[in-house]
């Protein structure tokens, strides 16, 4: 929703907006001109509105919804909208359970560097994008498809199937797994959707081309009976596009039906992101950018917000020396959006192959009672990668208040314990940040994972040493002025 925010007042259009709680992204969106208002649903809207554009999470019922309607004030959803602003151009749709966010904004910075001058929507804060969107040419501005339709790269979320609104030149399908449970009957149904979004995609003869995973994305059962070109990727020597990964040196090689095509060192580490970077290199090339230009640009690719992010370090001071065993500790802190059990699996297994810890502290906010109770599971499966896994409260969203009842932290604490991965529950962040602060030993990686606020842990514990260096100076000063 911010991502189309600012690219319609980048258009000229004039935006307001309103949400539940304030945030960084409220200030970024006010800093752009977008006033926000925050708190209660308002039973008004500003005298001037012309169209009203809601989330997938607001339902028919919202006060301001109703409150268009009794105006005669058109509304749509934001895959709606979405749709509408990529009629005309040359769309590019990122699909899949998993890795939207870094494989579009991978595909934009790569579209960026090579002149193709994309329009770009993220669902994550990007600093090489300048954020989470921009608005880029008209038409191509380069390359073999020079003055086509101007490029608009954006999210293709399954969630209340609302990619089923996208109006694709380009698809991808990085990978279809379980999820939305809340939404979606079964697996099948996902697929199902998945398929459905792919029939969206033009015909080979005006250029619809679907990039979809040799393995982990049902190809077959989405790919059957489709108009558009399909190419598959991935690690298999079957794939169109085969996919090479060193682990150690995080190096990133192309080969397409057998040939060498280009190679690359990515920055974010991880077989996933190998997966995400070679699918931004394709449709690149499909977008009329060289291989040499591609590769030199994933090469730069820093990553993106809340996608193990390194938000900083830390040494906790742990006595009065390393005679009494207590050595201060220095502990690396990073952030990650993963909220899914493949996420958290595949995150822990990068983090710790990168930076091979002490110790790594997994401090992991389950997003959703519904998401929680479905894959109890598989979640509790996800975390071998951790040394130790501390849980806070479920993260209440888009739930019943009946489904409060059927699941809780205690549940997938329970189960890790069962597995012999250490495991705790503290309700409070409050509370967890003093657990950290006292638990923390040299070497340790501490690494905040969730799709909700769980990263303000990490963002306190770090505050915490500014505070501690500030009151240790204040006490120098005091002492030479007494």
């Amino acid at each position: 929703m911010s991502g189309l925010a600012m690219m319609l007042r980048l258009r000229g259009a004039h935006v307001t907006g309103s949400d539940q709680s304030a945030g960084d992204m409220i200030e970024r969106l006010d800093a752009a001109g977008i006033d926000v208002r925050v708190g209660p649903a308002m039973q008004s809207l500003p005298q001037e509105t012309d169209l009203v554009i809601a989330s997938a999470a607001i339902k028919p019922g919202h006060p301001e919804i109703l409150a268009a309607q009794a105006k005669g004030i058109e509304w749509i959803t934001y895959a709606e909208a979405l749709g509408i602003a990529q009629s005309g151009m040359t769309a590019v749709s990122i699909a899949g359970t998993h890795g939207k966010s870094t494989t579009t904004a991978m595909t934009s910075w790569v579209g960026m560097r090579c002149g193709l001058d994309p329009s770009v929507i993220v669902g994550a804060t990007c600093t090489q994008l300048g954020g989470g969107t921009r608005t880029g040419s008209p038409v191509i501005a380069s390359g073999r498809l020079l003055d086509n339709p101007g490029i608009l790269v954006c999210e293709a979320c399954e969630f209340n199937r609302s990619f089923h609104q996208h109006r694709p030149t380009i698809g991808l399908i990085n990978n279809i797994e379980e999820d939305h449970l809340d939404y979606y009957s079964s697996l099948d149904e996902i697929i199902q959707s998945f398929k459905e979004f792919a029939e969206r995609l033009p015909a080979a003869r005006v250029g619809g081309k679907l990039l979809i995973a040799e393995d982990g994305a049902h190809r077959r059962q989405v790919s059957a009976g489709l108009k558009c070109e399909v190419a598959t990727f991935g690690f298999s020597p079957e794939s169109d596009f085969q996919v090479l990964y060193d682990a150690a040196t995080n190096k990133v090689g192309l080969l397409w039906n057998g040939y060498w095509i280009a190679d690359w060192t990515n920055l974010m580490p991880g077989s996933h992101n190998a997966l995400n970077a070679a699918a931004a290199a394709i449709i690149n090339y499909w977008l009329g950018a060289d291989w040499d230009d591609i590769a030199r640009a994933l090469s730069e690719f820093g990553g993106l917000d809340r996608r193990s992010q390194l938000l900083g370090s830390r040494t906790l001071a742990r006595g009065e020396g390393k005679a009494e065993g207590k050595a201060d500790a220095r502990v690396q802190v990073y952030d990650d959006y993963a909220h899914h059990p493949t996420e958290c699996e595949k995150t822990l297994r990068a983090l710790r192959g990168a930076h091979n810890p002490k110790r790594l502290i997994c401090v992991f906010q389950p997003h959703q009672h519904s998401r929680t109770r479905f894959l109890l599971e598989q979640f509790a499966n996800s975390f071998s990668g951790a040394d130790e896994v501390v849980v806070p409260h479920i993260y209440f969203v888009r739930d019943s208040e009946a489904e409060k009842t059927r699941v809780s932290a205690q549940d997938l604490v329970d189960r890790l314990l069962a597995r012999g991965i250490s495991a705790c529950h503290i309700g409070s962040f409050d509370a967890i940040t003093e657990y950290l602060e006292q638990h923390c030993q040299d070497g340790d990686l501490v690494v905040t994972m969730g799709a909700g606020p769980v990263n303000k842990i990490a963002q306190e514990f770090l505050a915490r040493a500014t505070v501690a260096h500030d009151h240790a100076s204040s006490s120098v000063v005091s002492g030479q002025v007494a």
